[in-house]
């Protein structure tokens, strides 16, 4: 797997947007990722050093649209945590 194609996009939430001043950060990752591939493909985009990632999965949502009903695609997200000494990730440009 690509880095680019580990990592879909970040995840920018007020919670998560708490949790950066603690070197914390949450992206949406592909459902076949795992931990390894997360790491690997964090360091290798952003060139920051990586202490520890959690991954959370999603299952879909129930939905109707009149008399048709499906589910919403399944999620994956990860909450990967920077080491004190590494550099912080720059989401925005200021």
């Amino acid at each position: 797997m690509e880095a680019r194609d580990v990592l879909k996009r970040p995840v920018i939430t007020e919670r998560s947007s708490e949790q950066m001043e603690y070197k914390k950060y949450t992206f949406e990752i592909d459902t076949r990722a795992n931990k390894t591939h997360v790491k690997q493909a964090i360091e290798e985009i952003f060139g920051v050093k990586v202490e520890k990632v959690n991954v959370q999965n999603y299952k879909g949502k129930f939905k109707r649209m009149g008399k048709h009903a499906g589910y919403t695609n399944k999620r994956r997200k990860a909450i990967v945590t920077l080491t004190a000494d590494s550099k912080d990730i720059e989401l925005f440009e200021m």
